[in-house]
């Protein structure tokens, strides 16, 4: 183990620990050190980084080393804290301004665990459970909590109770709206990479932060919709299914499992004595998915692949009977032709929708490979490959379209063996 060259003593800590306790493979190993300062990382040739408190780059391998520090509120939100890393900070004393017991445990350079906060208990008993009262001094923990649900879930993991009650008071004091957008994008865009995201939507749900952070998702759970399309019935039932179909397919990413948490926002707007019809849900979502994305400062990417799966996905739940000037201009919408990455994307959150629903989950979608297929016929017809003559402006690009469509047609036709 890596160890600064003068003074002080290293342990590893948080998730390297608890993942090895687990037998899961580690992303990252940070350290912490007790008993030095910076001056005396600097001398030994670490690198400072981090602008609110002091973390220092091993000089061979990179590694992220924090000095030891206790932290007290006294402002709003994730920085209203005073840091202290004093060389007389204890490890204890580090490890106690944990958020939750798993993550709270060390190793020292022998191998021996140091477990102040019962960290192994709990991961035996699969709880998540809060270090101590001062969990409540950083809102952010919320959306952390929620993130390791959906991270453990599969484990058998749950929120213990008693942290649930502490989220319920951070949710209820007004401190989530003092959180910044990007933090809390960080950790909403995390928890969609996780095998069980529909978790990190109840856990925000169970603990009311998901009517302050997402009001818009929030307000889809008790509106229905028609049986014969939805078993499931409640919309916000079907969001978290659909939600844990995406994260399964392999073109699952946080992306599309993000899309498909906005996709349905437009039911959330539908008068009651239209329920259980959502007609034109798909456009009336569209400015709802445009205030979650600017909420949280999306990335651009992110935001566009969101825009058109709310707008384009029953749409392709039909692409089997669409004629082929319907098809291609789909593909037209997507700009595919520019950007031929975001088509798996989109339909992957398309098959999403389709199979989180009760008792469907296991049928298949052929909607989608028909929708990659005529995007593959159609691509294949370029306008430099075609004999224009003496055509020049828009006709070449109607020619261009006319020759898509005859090739998607032609697609059609040996599908269906007519």
């Amino acid at each position: 183990m890596a160890t600064p060259l003068r003074g002080g003593q290293t342990y590893l800590v948080g998730g390297a620990v608890r993942d090895a306790i687990l037998g899961l493979e580690a992303k990252e190993r940070d350290w912490v050190v007790v008993g030095s300062s910076a001056d005396q990382m600097l001398a030994s040739g670490f690198k400072q980084v981090g602008a609110s408190f002091p973390v220092f780059l091993h000089p061979k391998d990179g590694e992220e080393y924090a000095l030891a520090r206790t932290e007290r509120k006294q402002g709003h939100g994730y920085h209203g804290f005073k840091v202290d890393f004093h060389p007389g900070v204890t490890l204890n004393e580090d490890l106690e301004r944990r958020d939750l017991t798993i993550n709270a445990i060390a190793r020292d350079g022998d191998g021996n665990l140091i477990d102040p906060f019962g960290g192994q208990a709990d991961l035996e008993r699969k709880v998540l459970r809060h270090v101590s009262s001062a969990f409540v001094e950083d809102p952010l923990r919320v959306l952390r909590v929620a993130r390791f649900a959906a991270r453990f879930a599969p484990l058998g993991f749950r929120v213990h109770e008693s942290t649930m009650a502490l989220m319920g008071e951070i949710s209820r004091s007004g401190e989530l709206e003092h959180l910044s957008p990007e933090r809390c994008w960080q950790e909403i865009d995390r928890a969609m990479s996780m095998e069980r995201p529909s978790e990190f939507v109840k856990v925000l749900r169970d603990c009311g932060a998901l009517g302050i952070l997402l009001p818009e998702v929030d307000a889809l759970f008790g509106v229905p919709q028609p049986k014969k399309h939805h078993p499931e019935v409640d919309t916000g039932t079907h969001l978290l299914m659909a939600l844990d179909i995406a994260a399964g397919l392999e073109e699952g990413n946080a992306s599309v499992s993000f899309a498909v948490l906005l996709h349905d926002l437009g039911k959330g707007l539908t008068p009651k004595q239209q329920w259980p019809s959502h007609h034109g849900h798909e456009a009336a979502g569209l400015p709802l998915v445009d205030a979650v994305c600017r909420r949280f400062r999306t990335p651009n990417a992110t935001h566009d692949l969101a825009r058109k799966v709310a707008l384009g996905h029953l749409r392709c739940h039909r692409i089997l009977e669409a004629r082929p000037a319907t098809v291609l201009r789909l593909l037209e919408q997507l700009d595919v032709f520019r950007q031929p990455h975001i088509l798996p994307l989109f339909v992957a959150a398309c098959e999403a929708d389709y199979r989180g629903r009760k008792g469907l989950q296991d049928r298949g979608y052929p909607q989608g490979t028909h929708l990659q297929q005529a995007f593959h016929v159609a691509a294949a017809i370029r306008a430099r490959d075609l004999e224009l003559g003496d055509l020049a402006g828009p006709v070449v690009g109607e020619k261009l379209r006319n020759e898509r469509i005859m090739a998607i047609s032609g697609m059609s036709n040996q599908d269906t063996g007519s």
